[in-house]
């Protein structure tokens, strides 16, 4: 037997905002900020579809939310709404929003992290790939990143080692290497083929100055043969996180952002 409820869960927001707002929220990527009666900005949020994620507001459940959680929908008495043209041009503004404003209500991503540099070089050992606080003489590096050259590093690894290594595939990676568990300097070793290797610094060129398709088009090329879903299913999940990156950094670079 299903036990009814008393009381109905409180709905501070519907009953500030209405039920219309929720409704007619639009259905676009974009960045939701919550202010409070005296119109600080108490949190900065990103949505893909900015009415599904604000109907995640509408009831303020005390069994399903953190207590900072129901703090935060009490103290909100507006919520403005920014709409982007992409998932990727939210990101980024809500990352400049969270610097600049700093709301009480967030925690990660008020502060500039760490420089972070992606950094890579080819050696007669094979290709290294590294995350460094600075470009090191002697290797080649896109930045800074931030945290996202340690993603972004693992990522490689994982399809760059299918493509030089297409015969062994993600099965025939070091231990630990497929969950980004990576030394300092992670070196995917040189194949008996040179073609590969060959083609290494051309395709990295590609894929830092912005095209990710002439990047995927190759490594596609390379593991034609590897046809087992699971190891399919990982390229292209890999292959989605290489074309976000690209586009963030277009959107950044265009916009004049870090």
């Amino acid at each position: 037997m299903t036990q009814t409820l008393l009381f109905p869960d409180p709905r501070p927001l519907v009953e500030r905002l209405g039920a219309d707002f929720f409704r007619q929220a639009p259905q676009s990527p974009g960045v939701y900020l919550m202010r409070d009666a005296c119109d600080t900005v108490r949190y900065v949020g990103k949505a893909k579809n900015l009415r599904q994620r604000l109907a995640s507001y509408r009831v303020a459940n005390p069994d399903r939310l953190r207590p900072r959680q129901l703090r935060l929908l009490r103290a909100a008495v507006r919520i403005d709404l920014l709409e982007c043209p992409t998932e990727a041009s939210a990101l980024a503004r809500e990352s400049e929003l969270l610097r600049n404003l700093r709301p009480r209500f967030n925690r990660a991503g008020t502060w500039p992290g760490p420089a972070r540099f992606l950094s890579w070089r080819i050696t007669g050992s094979g290709l290294d790939l590294a995350v460094a606080a600075a470009v090191e003489p002697g290797w080649n590096a896109k930045g800074p990143l931030g945290a996202g050259a340690i993603y972004l590093r693992a990522t490689l690894v994982r399809l760059l080692w299918c493509a030089i290594h297409p015969a062994r595939g993600l099965a025939g990676m070091p231990e630990g290497w497929f969950r980004g568990r990576l030394e300092e300097v992670a070196t995917i070793p040189r194949p008996e083929a040179p073609l590969a290797f060959d083609e290494l610094p051309s395709r990295l060129d590609a894929l830092f100055a912005g095209s990710a398709d002439v990047f995927i088009d190759w490594i596609r090329e390379r593991t034609c043969l590897q046809s087992h879903p699971f190891e399919s299913a990982v390229r292209e999940a890999d292959f989605e996180e290489i074309t976000k990156f690209t586009s963030r950094q277009q959107l950044r670079e265009s916009t004049g952002g870090d």
